[in-house]
């Protein structure tokens, strides 16, 4: 690895879903969601996974610079999908690319936004998760649509929000990004707490309802 190092935790590719489960569950304790209180984030990476048919994948990652908003290095990888497409397990079609690309930047984020789950999974651990324990940085998971739990739908005012509950616990937040406009669903990653985190989606979500960082990770996993 370059910019963001060697790895945290070695990444295991299982065959099958019960192995894919397991290594979720495996992987799950090491998920940091104790609340550090603010995490300085100039850098941040938005990643994003396109797909160009059943077969291939692309993981794009797009680093920002949180007080401008101007791209400071980007990156994308090709694979053939070495996964099938199971719910609740997309991490294990989309981290190989969005490694492979991550090792590509020239820069270390401080932050990693992703277009996917954290702790909003039926495990507890989602793509968010997987990615901050791999590769040790701090992780958000920001969806555009809800997953698991469920939730009030929160006051149309930009910046207000609902818990999503999930087995009687809180498991995230439907925030609303831009006034009157369908919320995202903020869920922790790794190293960083639930308030802090949806701060940073606000902060990042100055003109459109998807963060700065995953919007331009998208618009480029769709390059050919």
């Amino acid at each position: 690895m370059t910019a963001v190092t060697s790895l945290a935790h070695e990444p295991r590719w299982p065959a099958s879903v019960a192995a894919a489960e397991a290594e979720q569950d495996r992987l799950r304790p090491l998920a940091d969601l104790d609340d550090p209180g603010p995490v300085s984030a100039g850098l941040v990476a938005g990643l994003d996974v396109g797909y160009r048919d059943d077969e291939e994948v692309v993981g794009a990652v797009v680093v920002l610079d949180a007080a401008t908003l101007e791209v400071v290095d980007q990156a994308t990888a090709r694979q053939r999908a070495s996964f099938p497409y199971v719910p609740g397990l997309f991490a294990f079609r989309e981290l190989p690319p969005l490694l492979a690309a991550l090792d590509e930047l020239t820069v270390r984020p401080e932050l990693l936004m992703c277009d996917g789950y954290g702790v909003a999974h039926p495990r507890r651990f989602g793509l968010a998760c997987h990615l901050g324990v791999l590769t040790g940085l701090p992780a958000v998971g920001v969806a555009k649509t809800a997953f698991v739990g469920t939730h009030e739908d929160p006051p149309p005012e930009r910046g207000s929000w609902s818990e999503i509950l999930l087995d009687g616990e809180v498991a995230g937040r439907a925030l609303r990004t831009r006034d009157g406009v369908k919320p995202v669903f903020v869920s922790q990653g790794h190293r960083i707490g639930l308030e802090n985190a949806c701060a940073h989606v606000l902060r990042l979500s100055p003109a459109y309802r998807v963060p700065e960082p995953i919007r331009q990770a998208d618009r480029l996993s769709r390059l050919p």
